[in-house]
């Protein structure tokens, strides 16, 4: 339902400019928080993962372009509105230039329960306390295009939902299952590595230490499922984190290099553990 405005006051829009990330996870009530998809590319990947659509927002040029999405909507529900602002009120109301064609609000999924994410799955990404955005949205491109099953992350990891992971992760966020390990943002290997455990994975933490074994070691290829940690960069994974994972690894570099972006590194570590197994 195309609805054109002229307004920056109509509540409507509320969701693309005037809540912040927090209001829109809706913590209180998680069954109605909302999440905001930005380009056309991500707002088809986020219909064909089965995302709640709640509204688009769009300037009037881009209505042509985005004509198939709409029609989409219209399928799904043909109340959802489908917002068309002027050029400059866009700017306004959103505080950037509109460049990737549209931006589409909606519902959050229900979350998963760390066993139905990594049903069947054999190799995972654990995401340990990474804080910040782009690294997040990376890594899910990474874990989806070279085949990573799953992805996991701790209580103080950021949100894969948020607007510039999802923008980064181009929509890949919608089709690697996720769910949140661990129950103490301090310490969440004490419940997360013995579930891991429970559900049949070895764990393997990717960090530099005395006893790192190569990524190419083949007793990593033994292994049947395989949880594989990261760390934020600076500090790396913690000590205790480590002494859990049954294998500590590291990925062999030259020129005195020790360490990679954490979203590099994962590209690297998930060929490595996954691309030569099929």
């Amino acid at each position: 339902m195309i609805a054109r405005i002229d307004t920056l006051e109509d509540e409507r829009l509320d969701v693309y400019a005037r809540l912040t990330e927090a209001q829109l996870r809706n913590k209180l009530e998680p069954e109605k928080g909302i999440f905001i998809a930005e380009s056309g590319k991500v707002i088809e990947r986020a219909l064909e993962g089965g995302m709640q659509p709640l509204s688009l927002l769009m300037e009037e040029k881009w209505l042509p372009s985005m004509a198939s999405i709409v029609e989409r909507i219209e399928q799904i529900d043909p109340t959802i509105p489908v917002f068309v602002a002027p050029h400059d009120e866009l700017q306004k109301l959103c505080g950037f230039e509109l460049t990737r064609g549209a931006l589409g609000a909606f519902r959050r999924p229900r979350p998963l329960s760390v066993a139905e994410a990594c049903e069947g799955a054999r190799v995972v990404a654990v995401l340990e306390d990474i804080t910040n955005h782009t690294n997040v949205g990376a890594i899910f491109r990474s874990a989806a295009a070279l085949g990573v099953d799953a992805v996991l992350i701790t209580p103080a990891c950021y949100d894969p939902l948020y607007r510039r992971a999802v923008r980064v992760s181009m929509g890949t966020v919608f089709q690697i299952p996720w769910a949140r390990i661990g129950e103490d943002a301090h310490d969440w290997a004490q419940t997360g590595i013995p579930l891991l455990h429970e559900l049949g994975f070895t764990t393997a933490a990717l960090a530099l230490s005395d006893n790192s074994v190569s990524l190419r070691d083949e007793k990593l290829k033994e292994c049947e499922k395989i949880a594989l940690v990261l760390g934020t960069e600076g500090d790396g994974l913690a000590e205790s984190t480590i002494a859990r994972c049954d294998y500590t690894v590291k990925i062999p570099m030259y020129h005195q290099v020790d360490s990679l972006n954490v979203a590099a590194a994962s590209a690297v570590a998930f060929w490595e553990l996954v691309v030569p197994a099929v």
